[in-house]
């Protein structure tokens, strides 16, 4: 069963409450999205670190429940 868009926000904000993130169901049925997610929790990290930070958040779905994630992270900007 793939996960569903509620699940993934729920662990990524788990891991990283101050994250604001947008999902796509890039086809439609729950096996491939693309996230965009930015966190002040990156501050310091390379995009490799930030990036194994979100995929440590979906605990080792990536590539079985959830077949594929398109991922881009980002530090906020400062207003």
């Amino acid at each position: 069963m793939p996960m569903t868009e509620a699940e993934i926000l729920r662990l990524i904000k788990e891991a990283l409450p101050d994250a604001q993130v947008e999902l796509k169901d890039l086809r439609g049925d729950g096996d491939y999205f693309q996230a965009y997610v930015e966190s002040r929790a990156f501050v310091g990290k390379t995009r490799v670190q930030q990036h194994k930070m979100v995929y440590d958040a979906l605990q080792g779905r990536v590539g079985g429940v959830l077949h594929a994630l398109s991922l881009k992270t980002a530090i906020p900007s400062k207003d």
